[in-house]
């Protein structure tokens, strides 16, 4: 029972590389290509909620014109 009651040293932590652990140029050429893709694709779904916006907007102005035009069509006799 002595093994309990005797104190355990602790082992020393091994020194770490730090260039083991850093993600060096690599990493940091990674990070800027996620960065320049998300970007792009910000302003490419920029581009289309415009375009969508726009078209919605010419179809109810054609869709208004087209209303106007049958309606003076029909006139009472």
């Amino acid at each position: 029972m002595s093994f309990l009651s005797s104190t355990p040293v602790p082992t020393p932590s091994p020194t770490i590389d730090p260039a083991l652990v850093t993600p060096g140029t690599a990493g940091w050429i990674v990070v800027v290509l996620l960065a320049v893709a998300v970007a792009l694709l910000a302003i490419d779904m920029l581009r289309r909620v415009r375009r969508v916006k726009y078209r919605e907007e010419i179809n109810e102005a054609l869709d208004a014109e087209q209303a106007a035009a049958e309606d003076g069509d029909v006139s009472p006799r």
